[in-house]
């Protein structure tokens, strides 16, 4: 895919920054938290090269630019740091849904804070009993008045440590797919509390369990139509996908890149290992699959930015691309021999990441499910 050269120009602009300001805290942070506000500050850095901002109009705050370059600039992140991409992918995100449902008033106080990379968000749907099945969300929000009263919990959010905001599914009526509403909840404000979970990997950023007891929020800060939630989730699911399926391909891409310079220095039988057929195929493979992953996730993006749905293509995206970066880097990890196995060489790290991504916003399994269902017109849901 032809890049443009305004693209060009800015991926080489935001190349430098993260290799000479971001790659050291991260090394220095390796497999350790990073604190809310040395996250706060990386993410802020990032603001004026166009993350989190380029793909919103002007008026809204952003940049005016594609979605496409969005993404192209949110590859470089991954590559270096799958972790600090984390709360860029969820601020996007959040952004997103904010823009297409929130009333004219949340998107004057919130908007601004998510796009400056000053207020950090987290979207709250997984629950401890409830995963690819959204339908199914228990989290209750009860009538009061004026206010909504909010009592659940949530689990396996991205960026729930760090979040000021944090965007509810919740239920506020008993039918089971027009009962969702979301609603905006203010830590500050109206209170919740977070508890960090500890993973195979990605641990430098926050992914937490976030529990809602008696949260009294008014009515004001339910964004979208009561009903709506589930709806709304679904859409704002194409736009997470392809965030999530070039997550996994700047991991590929870095896994790749460092294959291809073990391979290029290491001499096995008298000449470098890169010579030999086995390992030459494996490089070969990685560099083609990356290729057509990056490839999917462009066409998603296009269609997006055309305002047309790609539920279909998302879904083939996020599949392929997770999985695909899983090969890359278990093979990147074989290249290296046993070397690969230990922490003097970052490729253990890739392969532990790259184990996580095909479970985010819905698994392999459920993207093929999806894509089968957009093909056939029959649901393998019930």
């Amino acid at each position: 895919m032809i890049i443009s050269e305004e693209q060009r120009l800015a991926v080489a602009e935001l190349r430098r920054h993260l290799d000479s300001k971001v790659e050291p805290i991260v090394v220095e942070y390796r497999d350790r938290f990073i604190p809310k506000e040395q996250m706060v500050a990386i993410v802020r850095d990032l603001v004026p090269f166009g993350l989190i901002a380029a793909p919103f109009a002007e008026e809204q705050g952003g940049m005016g630019l594609e979605w496409e370059t969005h993404l192209r600039l949110y590859e470089e992140v991954v590559y270096t740091s799958a972790d600090v991409a984390g709360p860029i992918l969820i601020n996007a995100v959040g952004a997103d849904l904010l823009l297409r449902h929130g009333s004219a008033a949340q998107v004057r106080r919130y908007i601004p804070g998510v796009l400056a990379g000053e207020l950090m968000l987290c979207v709250c749907i997984s629950e401890p009993d409830v995963g690819s099945d959204v339908s199914a969300v228990s989290t209750r929000a009860r009538r009061d008045g004026d206010h909504f009263v909010i009592n659940g919990e949530k689990t396996w959010i991205t960026n729930g440590g760090y979040a000021d905001l944090a965007v509810v599914t919740a239920r506020t009526s008993d039918e089971p797919r027009a009962g969702l509403t979301h609603f905006l909840v203010d830590r500050t404000e109206h209170g919740f509390e977070s508890r960090e979970i500890h993973k195979i990997a990605l641990n430098s950023q926050s992914t937490a369990q976030l529990f809602f007891t008696d949260v009294r929020v008014p009515a004001e800060n339910m964004l979208g139509n009561e009903g709506d939630g589930l709806r709304n989730t679904l859409q704002v699911f194409e736009v997470a996908r392809l965030h999530v399926a070039m997550w996994a391909l700047g991991i590929g891409r870095r896994a790749m890149d460092e294959a291809i310079r073990y391979a290029q220095n290491r001499v096995q039988h008298g000449k470098p290992i890169a010579g030999h057929q086995l390992i030459a195929a494996k490089l070969a493979e990685m560099a083609t699959e990356i290729d057509a992953a990056r490839l999917l996730i462009m066409r998603g993006a296009q269609l997006i930015q055309a305002g047309r749905r790609a539920d279909k293509e998302c879904a083939m995206a996020k599949w392929y691309a997770t999985e695909i970066a899983l090969k890359a880097a278990r093979d990147a990890l074989q290249i290296h021999g046993g070397n690969g196995v230990t922490r003097e060489f970052l490729v253990e790290k890739l392969v532990r990441e790259a184990l996580v991504i095909p479970i985010p916003d819905g698994t392999t399994e459920i993207q093929k499910l999806l894509i089968a269902r957009s093909l056939t017109g029959v649901s393998a849901f019930s």
